[in-house]
């Protein structure tokens, strides 16, 4: 067998804090080799690669026995590393179908070199970090495991496509994208009144600028709604960058619709070469630049982009998958800032590997991450919940950029916080919003929204937002939103809504009504409200749906009841108060590691593949159908004639709803689902979308998804 050189150890020098390859060179491989790259190789023996069997080989070539060749790297490994192959077999042997799990592993192990490759002894050891703790080796593995698919796929696709190749080259620097955000701020601010709030934005820009200088380590910015603290978390990550030469930042967020805002709005500062939106709604085709949806679509499978904006879910489902193609970009999440905004959202279930995730790409990998939020979680010390087993060793510390003694949540203290614990109706909670003009009313879901808002009123701008509406649908109405608020102050505008519009979405309201809900998601509806402080006074009610129902079990109840547990006495908007609020909820946790990842992969006999399986922060047993809006159908005739691609299955998607097993099964026995092609379902009649609260059925509401 002969070896195709790859970028291998260009690559693995990019994970490492000290730079240094973890890897010999494939130069020294050659002669003896180590294996045999089963794309490079082939395309280099002349065979093109459209007539590449599966074998390896072109398919007039009859291969009889075992053709696989990937094993046949872990084989020689364990010969010329006998003291360290076991941080690189898995990695080899699975790095076209996916990491295995130990048991598969050591059957593949168990087989011999074969008699056609004859082993070199080289003189470059495989130097390693020091690991200090368990949950650092599956990572580790991981991301050599990274390394190696990204560097398998960039040396194929230079040799086969070298226009592909050269299309992925072409960013500017941190420092260069750091003199873009600062020359914007400077024109912002000069054009910008002199106001209260944009006084604090500017003094917590100024604490950003100061604090961006400390070495690699975990940083929070709590700054109230309103604050500012988009655009500043980007100014302090890029200095700190530039500070500890990190070559990127990663931020990730919960929700798509902030996503979507955020990516807008730094796109507009950086330029569309440099920021790469990424996550499940995201359609690279459709801008007119054909040149950058190329760009941003090879971007999409490595992240080797200056800034990335990506979802909580794709970042850490990538972190524990086993999966070539997910795992492919997260080298390039060392030596990075990760910025996770909204950090109050991490789920608690998946707290703790998560938590212990984040302390190794810290101190393996290089990488410094930054919490964002209004409403900032307890994340250091011994976190401990109903279940002693459980409890578990945070992060060690975290350096807060903004003083305690700003006392930020006065000096923005823009609304006042009412609880009413009264049972009450849609009719009342209704008859409540149509005393205001102005109003947004927030709920936990799809059903309570759908009810409310059919009993307003249909006078002004009554609007509702929930996910039984497509999200082409939800992005049009809350424009329609945004323009009428800024439009006419006389206009009536009531807007009925779903979580969706909770945090990140930047809407101003004089009052807003939040059904009753965890102290996290209060503050965030609160934070809509009198959101540029030009009001004197402005109140957030929060009301109880009990007189219709209790709230829907599981985590809704679980935090309003960490809410109620904290008694009455507390400034709601005090840091204080979050503090004692997430104490309170985890008190109330039975488990911090929901999907086992401690006895998966905390071990020496490491599950990579069952894992992957079971870290899904999304428990989503619903399935997608196509609604009837617009030109949705269009787009189905298409996919009819056509058949499946990624263009159409991206533009479909914005015509897509979740429903439960329960509705589809009702939708089905109505005659109105139909499977067109297998896994794609379609509603074409059109009397169950409608424009104002998109997909009817005749069965219970979903509740909303708290994680998008």
């Amino acid at each position: 067998m002969e070896v195709g050189k790859s970028s291998i150890t260009m690559t693995i020098s990019k994970v490492l804090p000290n730079g240094q390859p973890t890897l010999p060179h494939p130069s020294e491989w050659q002669n003896g080799g180590v294996y045999s790259d089963c794309c490079t190789t082939r395309e280099r023996r002349g065979i093109p690669s459209n007539s590449i069997s599966s074998s390896g080989l072109g398919p007039a070539i009859r291969v009889e026995g075992d053709y696989r060749h990937a094993y046949v790297g872990s084989l020689v490994a364990r010969e010329l590393f006998p003291n360290t192959h076991f941080f690189i077999d898995n990695a080899l042997a699975g790095h076209h179908r996916g990491l295995y799990d130990d048991d598969e592993l050591r059957v593949l192990m168990k087989e011999s070199v074969p008699p056609d490759v004859t082993i070199t002894p080289i003189s470059t050891n495989l130097s390693l970090p020091r690991l200090e703790k368990p949950s650092d080796v599956h990572h580790l593995i991981r991301m050599l495991y990274s390394c190696l698919v990204d560097a398998d796929y960039l040396d194929t696709e230079a040799f086969i496509m070298p226009e592909q190749s050269e299309a992925r080259g072409g960013k500017s620097s941190m420092k260069e994208l750091l003199s873009r955000l600062e020359n914007y701020l400077s024109k912002l601010k000069k054009g910008s009144p002199d106001t209260e709030v944009n006084r604090i934005r500017n003094y917590v820009q100024d604490q950003c600028r100061k604090k961006s200088g400390g070495e690699v380590d975990f940083y929070s910015l709590t700054v109230p709604t309103g604050g500012g603290k988009t655009l500043s978390s980007v100014l302090w990550a890029l200095r700190h960058a530039v500070e500890n030469n990190l070559q990127r930042i990663v931020i990730a967020i919960p929700y798509t619709s902030i996503i979507a805002q955020t990516a807008s709005v730094l796109r507009g500062i950086f330029g569309t070469k440099n920021v790469l939106e990424h996550h499940s709604n995201i359609n690279y085709d459709d801008t007119c630049d054909n040149e950058l949806a190329q760009r941003q679509k090879l971007a999409s499978e490595n992240w080797n982009y200056p800034v990335v904006v990506t979802t909580n879910v794709q970042l850490f489902e990538s972190l524990f998958s086993n999966r070539p193609s997910d795992c492919r970009k997260l080298h390039n999440i060392a030596k990075s800032v990760l910025i996770l905004d909204e950090a109050q959202m991490l789920p608690t279930g998946f707290l703790q590997p998560i938590v212990d995730t984040l302390d190794t790409l810290k101190r393996i990998f290089g990488t410094s991450v930054l919490f964002t939020t209004a409403s900032q979680p307890v994340l250091t010390g011994k976190i401990e919940g109903t279940n002693f087993r459980a409890a578990f060793q945070a992060l060690p510390s975290l350096h807060e950029i903004i003083p305690a003694e700003a006392r930020l949540h006065d000096k923005l203290r823009r609304t006042a916080i009412e609880f009413d614990e009264t049972p009450q109706h849609y009719d009342d909670v209704a008859r409540s919003l149509s005393h205001h003009q102005r109003v947004l009313c927030i709920v936990n879901t799809r059903r309570d929204a759908k009810e409310i808002f059919e009993r307003l009123p249909k006078e002004g701008i009554t609007l509702h937002l929930s996910r039984m509406m497509c999200p082409r649908h939800v992005r049009e109405t809350l424009e329609e939103l945004k323009t009428a608020l800024v439009a006419d102050g006389d206009t009536v505008i009531r807007v009925v809504a779903t979580q969706l519009i909770e945090a990140g979405v930047d809407i101003d309201f004089p009052v807003v009504f939040r059904q009753e809900a965890g102290l996290d998601s209060v503050l965030q509806a609160a934070g809509r409200c009198n959101r540029e402080g030009k009001r004197m006074t402005a109140t957030t009610y929060v009301f109880s749906l009990q007189g219709e129902h209790p709230l829907p079990r599981g985590f809704i109840t679980q935090t309003n009841n960490a809410r109620l547990g904290m008694g009455q006495n507390h400034d709601w908007l005090a840091p204080e108060a979050m503090t004692a609020y997430f104490n309170q909820l985890y008190s109330r946790i039975n488990d911090f590691d929901k999907p086992k990842v401690k006895d998966l992969l905390y071990t020496s006999s490491m599950q990579f593949e069952t894992a992957a399986r079971a870290f899904r922060l999304i428990d989503d047993t619903t399935t997608s159908v196509v609604v009837n809006w617009k030109d949705s159908m269009n787009l189905i005739d298409r996919l009819k004639q056509q058949g499946v691609n990624y263009t159409l299955m991206k533009q479909l998607s914005q015509y897509s709803v979740n429903i439960r097993d329960n509705d589809m099964k009702l939708l089905r026995e109505a005659g109105a689902l139909e499977e067109i092609i297998e896994g794609v379902y379609v509603i074409s009649d059109s009397a169950y979308y409608k424009n104002d609260v998109g997909l009817v059925t005749t069965n219970h509401w979903m509740e909303e998804t708290y994680i998008i």
